[in-house]
């Protein structure tokens, strides 16, 4: 029988070679050459691979065929050998024009369209997936109507505009372009917070330097760990399963099964279905996002709408209805494996149902005295701090307003919460030693040498890899550079040249161990918390310090692991590694340039931005730069030792450190002594501990109804429909994003920035008004009533 085409040939004329899973090579017309043997198999499925030991790592001719290996085997993560292809094509172009214009273009509008809603009320954030779909028609338009002349025709300078039909390796990499403008510029809220907040002049020249200093600190570390963190085959990073099944539905032709649709019909019928749907949560009817049935049954009970509360409140039996209820904090629960789920279950239910009743009902920390749940300050009366009032003109502590004021309060959850990271921090660090120490150490040793490879890692092991020096020089000329800048232009960063040194041994301790646990489980431990409490103890009173610290200790780390992702992304894809750090630093820079140019302009030319209190109900509140200044004022202002410290009300709080650092040894104990009970080493506790670790603003009801989703997708469906799974499962979670994408953007278009509303009860978000009440006795706050 003849072997049936792989799905990434195309019928153009041209003589080009497939290398596939069965060691032999397809050209253009279909033929096949080296091993003589057949598929079976449809051309939407994915084969087992023979793919031989070693290998150059440049491209080889395809006139020497490969021969099988039977030691050779797919992914060891059943996900990824169902869902990514086990075929690569080296001759499709990547580097095309159409590539770098739609990129381009991508990255642009993506980064000016989420800075621009990023400072509004209710900000709106456009994902990658947005751009990833709209460009597919764009680009089949360019490839159908652009000339394919060819210039400089001989030349070492020939190029065209036209190389052909517009192909996935060029779609993945305008993705990572549009990735570098789909989420926020963190430093941003540095620039936001000085010009805003505290009317303090930081010029554009050195906001710059902090914004690219910042992203660009990233692809050092991704650079020097990407050998542990993206070759690995145990490394499968899931949340890229998403990308990979969407990429694979919008270019892979199949037949459409019988009384079944194929993958693309299946991708349009959801996006159309999540589009039309979220008009709904996102106008029509808001109370969809959280409904909170108790409190209806118990309209006048505090204590019911304490525990039914989905936004204010436990969230008990709380559902929302709404995919961005869903998947806001917490991301895809589609994208996320059984396990990891089941282990955030655990943590919120530890947390949320056992540690804060408990602490709450027993009045730890005067918990009665302030809301059950929320992320205010308060002073010891349960009043609202007057953060104002406490600082200097030049922004220090006034210690003699801060004594009169009183001691800083949290919420007896915020306080745990804050716990919780301690916990996870330490719980990382000893998590990943005792249970990945060995394969770090094995690793580093062979540098991966025919040892963790799987066929994806064979197959980009042909071409031509990103030399490491090259992240080495980028990442000491970024330090360097970074360095001057601080002291240079103290005056407006504060931050001396050892904070930044701090700050980067901090990241590079942590991005190896917090990398794994992304990579498997799709949970991203945060160093905010770690950075904040480091800076704020050893130089306390520079807010803005605190702030530069943070950014370069944390968002470097964050950067570095988003850089991964997309490396492995452009892995599974076999997209050529130089051609993927092109696009991704040249996305970065652009997206930079375009977040602070949006910024700035915005801070310009807005009259009251950022006042929640402006007579003319301005919408650009900028809610999450308010709570990024009110961090810098507990841990650069005031300080972690007034909090958590000897001269604080929370010092007890530091226990959780230890508590962290021990809950991994009982795991891995209990794993030695009954080797046979898999599930135990399925227990990860820096997964688990650090689950709340997006409360707030995460609430509740994204827990609750994000658990129950990831139960019926990856256990339910995983176990007992795995043919739907494999079809249907990450393209579905594709098109509930970009369907809600979509439709937001519109809403917002027509109707947010008109100011169009529906006031009816269905609009009255949660419906909990009295879950927020203090229930201590004698408590008086403005509009609540006092127990006696």
């Amino acid at each position: 029988m003849a072997a049936k085409r792989s799905p990434e040939v195309e019928d153009n004329g041209s003589d080009r070679w497939i290398w596939t899973a069965t060691s032999s090579f397809v050209n253009g017309d279909g033929d096949r050459f080296g091993q003589p043997e057949t598929m079976e198999e449809s051309s939407h499925e994915i084969s087992s691979p023979l793919i031989p030991k070693g290998g150059d790592s440049r491209r080889e001719a395809p006139s020497s065929p490969l021969k099988p290996d039977e030691d050779e085997e797919n992914s060891p993560v059943k996900q990824v050998a169902l869902t990514v292809p086990t075929t690569d094509d080296p001759s499709l172009p990547v580097l095309t024009f159409r590539m770098w214009v739609l990129g381009t273009v991508s990255c642009v509008l993506l980064s000016f369209l989420n800075q621009f809603f990023w400072y509004r009320t209710e900000p709106l954030t456009i994902t990658a997936i947005s751009a990833q779909i709209a460009v597919v028609p764009l680009g089949q338009l360019m490839a159908a109507k652009i000339t394919d002349r060819v210039f400089f025709r001989g030349s070492r300078w020939e190029f065209t505009l036209n190389p052909g039909p517009f192909n996935v390796k060029e779609h993945v990499l305008i993705t990572i372009f549009a990735n570098s403008g789909a989420g926020t510029v963190y430093a941003i809220h540095v620039i936001t917070a000085v010009k805003i907040f505290y009317k303090q002049h930081i010029s554009f020249f050195v906001s710059f330097i902090v914004v690219i200093t910042t992203q660009v600190l990233g692809f050092g570390w991704a650079g020097i760990f990407r050998r542990y963190l993206v070759e690995p085959a145990a490394m499968w990073w899931p949340a890229n399963l998403v990308q990979v099944s969407l990429f694979r539905a919008l270019h892979e032709k199949e037949e459409r099964p019988k009384g079944g649709v194929t993958r693309t019909q299946f991708f349009l019928i959801a996006f159309i279905c999540s589009f039309c749907y979220y008009a709904f949560p996102g106008y029509i009817f808001e109370m969809l996002t959280s409904l909170s049935w108790i409190c209806w049954i118990f309209p006048t009970s505090v204590l019911a709408q304490q525990l039914g509360s989905g936004l204010y409140g436990l969230g008990i039996a709380a559902v929302g209805l709404d995919w961005s209820t869903i998947s806001s904090y917490l991301g895809s629960p589609l994208a996320s494996p059984w396990f990891a789920t089941a282990n955030v279950a655990a943590g919120f239910f530890l947390v949320m149902y056992v540690l804060t009743p408990v602490c709450y009902w027993l009045n730890v920390y005067k918990a009665k005295t302030f809301p059950i749940f929320s992320d205010e300050l308060f002073t010891s009366t349960g009043q609202e701090y007057n953060i104002t009032s406490i600082i200097t003109a030049d922004f220090h502590l006034n210690i003699t307003a801060y004594d009169q004021e009183g001691p800083l309060y949290l919420t007896t959850f915020f306080a745990m919460t804050y716990g919780v990271g301690f916990a996870a921090l330490s719980a990382t660090a000893v998590h990943v030693l005792l249970f990945h120490g060995r394969e770090i150490w094995e690793q580093s040793k062979s540098s991966f040498k025919g040892k963790g490879m799987d066929i994806h890692t064979r197959l980009m092991s042909r071409y031509n890899q990103v030399p490491e020096w090259w992240f080495w020089c980028m990442l000491i000329v970024n330090i360097a550079f970074t360095i001057f800048a601080c002291e240079y232009y103290n005056d407006q960063l504060q931050l001396p040249w050892w904070g930044v040194l701090l700050a980067c041994a901090i990241a590079i301790v942590f991005t190896l161990p917090i990398g794994i646990i992304t990579a498997i489980t799709n949970q991203t431990p945060g160093l905010n918390i770690i950075t904040e409490y480091t800076i704020g103890y050893i130089y306390p009173g520079y807010p803005v310090a605190n702030m530069c610290f943070k950014v370069y200790g944390y968002i470097s780390m964050t950067q570095a692991i988003t850089f991964l992702q997309d490396f492995k992304l452009g892995h599974y894809m076999k997209i050529p590694p130089r051609t993927m750090f092109m696009a991704q630093v040249v996305g970065t820079l652009i997206a930079g340039f375009i977040y602070l140019g949006t910024a700035w302009w915005m801070m310009e030319t807005i009259p009251n931005i950022c006042e929640t209190s402006s007579s003319s109900g301005s919408p650009w509140t900028c809610p999450s730069d308010r709570v990024f200044y009110d961090a810098s004022v507990i841990w650069g202002l005031i300080g972690p030792r007034r909090i958590f410290g000897d001269k604080g009300v929370y010092e007890a709080i530091n226990w959780f450190f230890l508590v962290g650092a021990v809950a991994p040894v009982f795991v891995w104990l209990a794993h030695k002594a009954f080797p046979r009970q898999e599930w135990i080493a399925l227990i990860n506790m820096p997964v688990l501990i650090g689950s709340t670790g997006m409360m707030p603003p995460a609430t509740a009801v994204n827990y609750t109804t994000w658990v129950i989703v990831g139960f019926l997708s990856g256990f339910v469906v995983y176990r007992y429909r795995p043919d739907w799974w494999q079809r249907h499962n990450y393209v579905l979670s594709g098109a509930l994003d970009a369907g809600l994408a979509f439709m937001g953007v519109l809403l917002y278009l027509c109707l947010g920035l008109e100011g169009i509303s529906i006031d009816w009860w269905g609009n009255d978000l949660d419906g909990c008004p009295y879950a927020s009440y203090p229930t201590a006795k004698g408590v008086f706050v403005e509009g609540c009533p006092v127990f006696d």
